[in-house]
């Protein structure tokens, strides 16, 4: 099955069997359930909702089978098109809405999709709330509005313009400096919202862009996941244009990552690092990040006299403890930034000019920067799963085996040791399990990943 309902949102792959994939009927199914939610949720007269997408192939279909759903229910949308996912979350309490949901499957390949829900403040809706919804739709307990009740569709392109604008208002973005520094970027925009909106805050910014993949028409030319074995053609053309670095992002512009000016990655889990060092270096305070970053996170943050503390994987989990904890940065290793000042939503045009910020302050290179970062080296692997892998007692058994070590539990397992930890979770939004391992070099990160994977697999074997 790939149909995958989770905190995360509604994913799937596009045709096949109803209640099995993401098809016309699920989404218009989760869709109305969704707006059933707001209306229970919010009582009032009326409602809207802002809709958004981005550029993959099935978007087009999805958004209007969702928007015409709302309708349906009396709702009222403002239909933003084409965007990213932190500018819908923006273009929310902008519009004030009651609600918000995005079109995107993130950095899944282009035959998914999802429903990605947001509450009046632009952010993810939490667990309670998602069962909620996932409830409402099992039941079938949509009402729908008579003729003269039914809501109407406003376009609004204006928003990416405007989500700019609220970025380069950010105190903390040095406009000018970045314009003085005058410089060269390549941009690999995967075929989707990035390849609109990241240009344009550069060019704002007086940036010379060179732009990559950055035609908004779903085609991947890639795996669209940010990773450093989809980059070569990235890598290629910073070298041949000289540029001072690269960015990609993901198909929904929530995920960001680098690569320094002889064309290798900067590191995805070094992009929160990076942003960070730079904001504790003006506003000191505290930092969240999920179980499954690195630990050069909390080593900056106690460096800028703050303090790190680790949530759950989730963007939500994320955002709930940065709010206990009052930080002032936090985000996630995948090169997610969240910026209170800005929103609490994960955002590539916010981690950009936080990043350009940064350079143009310390006037050095981007490989120069990235030797002043402690040096962790991950591995991130994963295991399909099958439906005879019973996952909560291979995770309970890895428990069991490693009680005596320093363990957290609070999703997945994770085990500290001294020099290195692994971290294994069922994901939310793939059926796969995440094996991430972090140690002092990329060889020592593999071998404790491979390790973890030949248990498993023992354990799995044991229990067949």
């Amino acid at each position: 099955m790939t149909l995958i309902k989770s905190i995360s949102g509604i994913r799937g792959t596009i045709g096949g069997q109803v209640g099995e994939n993401l098809t016309p009927i699920d989404a218009v199914k989760f869709a109305a359930a969704y707006g059933t939610w707001l209306k229970q949720n919010r009582e009032k007269e009326n409602y809207r909702v802002v809709v958004g997408r981005d550029a993959r192939i099935s978007g087009k279909m999805i958004q209007n089978l969702v928007m015409h759903t709302l309708v349906g229910m009396g709702i009222h949308v403002i239909d933003l098109g084409l965007s990213t996912t932190p500018t819908v979350e923006v273009a929310v309490p902008m519009e004030h809405a009651d609600g918000g949901i995005i079109l995107t499957a993130s950095h899944n390949p282009k035959q998914w999709n999802a429903l990605k829900l947001l509450n009046e403040k632009g952010e993810f809706l939490d667990a309670v709330e998602g069962a909620k919804i996932l409830d409402i739709a099992e039941s079938d307990s949509m009402s729908f509005a008579d003729v003269d009740s039914l809501g109407k569709i406003t376009k609004n392109k204006a928003y990416i313009d405007l989500h700019i604008i609220e970025v380069l208002d950010l105190p903390l973005v040095t406009v000018k400096a970045i314009e003085q520094a005058r410089f060269r970027v390549v941009v690999d925009g995967v075929n989707s919202t990035g390849g609109i909106a990241i240009p344009l805050l550069l060019e704002r910014l007086g940036v010379d862009v060179i732009k990559l993949y950055c035609e908004p028409n779903g085609q991947f030319p890639h795996n669209p996941e940010p990773l450093k074995e989809h980059l070569t053609d990235l890598s290629a053309e910073v070298k041949k244009h000289k540029a001072d670095f690269g960015i990609v992002v993901d198909p929904d512009v929530d995920r960001l990552a680098f690569m320094d000016e002889n064309g290798e990655m900067f590191g995805e889990e070094y992009t929160l690092v990076a942003c960070a060092d730079y904001v504790l270096s003006r506003t000191p305070g505290n930092t969240v990040s999920n179980m499954s970053s690195t630990r050069a996170l909390r080593d900056i943050t106690e460096k800028h006299g703050g303090t790190y503390e680790a949530s759950a994987v989730g963007e939500v989990n994320v955002v709930s403890l940065m709010k206990k904890n009052k930080v002032v940065i936090g985000g996630e290793g995948n090169g997610g930034i969240i910026y209170p000042e800005s929103h609490y939503g994960r955002d590539a045009l916010v981690g950009v000019a936080l990043f350009l910020s940064l350079l143009a302050d310390k006037n050095i290179s981007v490989s120069e920067l990235r030797k002043t970062y402690p040096n962790y080296f991950m591995s991130k692997k994963k295991i399909q799963l099958t439906p005879e892998l019973d996952v909560d007692g291979i995770l309970k058994a890895i428990e069991d085996r490693y009680k005596n070590e320093q363990l957290t539990t609070i999703d997945g397992v994770k085990i500290d040791f001294s020099e290195s930890w692994v971290h294994l979770r069922k994901s939310n939004t793939e059926p796969i399990i995440r094996i991430y391992t972090e140690a002092k070099s990329q060889e020592e990160a593999n071998t404790l990943a491979d390790k973890f994977i030949e248990e498993i697999g023992a354990i799995a074997n044991a229990e067949v």
